[in-house]
Parts: structure tokens; sequence; C-alpha cells
């Protein structure tokens, strides 16, 4: 079977340590094995990946695009910035969806624009860590229908 993907972008590797109050004490890792549990429950394999670089990030969603069940991406900062991001995930064949930590709505104002939004299934945002989870969820019942 083959798996799906979770992609996670700058600054997500500082994790628990990087603003707290606003992201959780959860590190990277707790979010990886809550996506391998949930990626289990649909009899998935994971493939789990974290880049400060955006060039690297966007060979990833090409080398991916064709042979995933479903993608699950939190670019971070990226998110307001990038439209060569954008365009890399407008090619993914399966359902990519599009994830934030925190309510990037009730955040500052740049943030309230995301470029993804428009090329993904669904956005899951302000949910905490539990929106991984959910989004692999979310990847399960679109695949379903």
């Amino acid at each position: 079977m083959n798996p799906v993907a979770v992609i996670n972008g700058p600054n997500l590797n500082l994790l628990g340590v990087r603003n707290p109050d606003v992201y959780g004490r959860e590190t990277l890792a707790d979010v990886e094995e809550q996506c391998r549990i949930a990626a289990r429950s649909h009899g998935w394999n994971l493939d789990f990946r974290q880049t400060n670089h955006e060039g690297v990030c966007i060979d990833w969603i090409h080398e991916l695009r064709t042979s995933v069940v479903g993608m699950v991406i939190n670019a971070g900062g990226w998110t307001h910035t990038s439209v060569a991001l954008r365009d890399a995930v407008e090619t993914v064949e399966a359902p990519v969806i599009e994830v934030h930590i925190s309510d990037i709505h009730a955040r500052e104002e740049f943030r309230h624009h995301s470029y993804l939004e428009a090329v993904c299934a669904a956005s899951i945002v302000g949910r905490g860590t539990a929106g991984y989870s959910e989004a692999i969820s979310e990847i399960a019942r679109l695949r379903a229908n």
C-alpha cells in the first residue's frame, strides 16, 4: 500500500520549543508518532518529513505527487508567501490537506492568506497537533467517496 505523506515546513523542527504558548509543547517527534498511529488505523504506512528549505520541500512534493494515498502539509510561513509551493501542491494527484497548529485567521494579518488553500481538499487550522490526525482521517473519508 502506498503511504500517506506528511510534509512539514520551516521551523517545525523547533516544535515544542518555539513559541510554546502558540504551538504547544508537543515535539515534531510526538506529531510523527500521532500520525503513524492515525495512518496505521487506515491501513497505511507513513512518510513523514520536515525541511527548512523551500526547494527541498517542492522536490519532495514532486517526488511523492503520484505515489501517495494522500498528503498532509503544514507549510509554516511558506503558506503565506510561496506561489511556487502552491504550484507544486496543485500537481499532487491524491487529496492534500493543509494543516496549521494555530488558528492563522486569528493571528497577525499577514498570516490570514493561504496560497495553498485553493489547491487543497481541506484546511484544518487551530486544532493543535490533533489537526494532523484529523487530516489523515479526512484523507480516508475523501478516498472512500
